[in-house]
């Protein structure tokens, strides 16, 4: 009889050790965001200095809710060296003006974003941009958190 009761219960530690290593191995299901709309313009920020500002929309068309979106632009063809005439680039950790988070996203919906300070340009003296943006403007979506169901 004692021997009965020993292999139910290690039959039933097994058993359950079985089920947390299937429910573990279960496909969880993951957020994805892409960049739907974006529009860049240049503004004047100082009597010879411009800026490149940019904003437009993101789209969850991942199958769960995703949170603290960060979405950043960057300017892959522009100078890390300020120098007159030339669009160039900070090559420093973003600052907040240079990325918008967006708190929550629901699965299928869309937001809009908005930021500034994508390139620089500075001409003393000199025409501006007039217009000319760079090459090779992009938006990045550089993190954002699963919203666990």
């Amino acid at each position: 009889m004692k021997f009965c009761n020993r292999i139910a219960v290690v039959s039933l530690f097994l058993l359950i050790a079985c089920l947390c290593i299937v429910s573990s191995c279960a496909e969880k299901k993951e957020g994805k965001v892409i960049v739907t709309d974006q529009e860049f313009s240049i503004r004047q920020d100082a009597e010879y200095n411009w800026v490149i500002n940019v904003k437009g929309k993101i789209r969850n068309v991942g199958e769960v809710d995703v949170k603290k979106v960060v979405v950043t632009g960057y300017c892959r063809s522009c100078g890390d060296i300020l120098s007159a005439g030339i669009w160039f680039r900070s090559n420093v950790e973003k600052t907040s003006d240079q990325k918008d988070i967006i708190s929550y996203l629901t699965a299928g919906n869309e937001e809009e974003f908005d930021f500034r300070e994508v390139a620089f340009y500075f001409q003393p003296g000199g025409p501006g941009p007039e217009g000319k943006m760079p090459e090779n403007l992009e938006i990045v979506i550089e993190s954002f958190e699963t919203v666990e169901e």
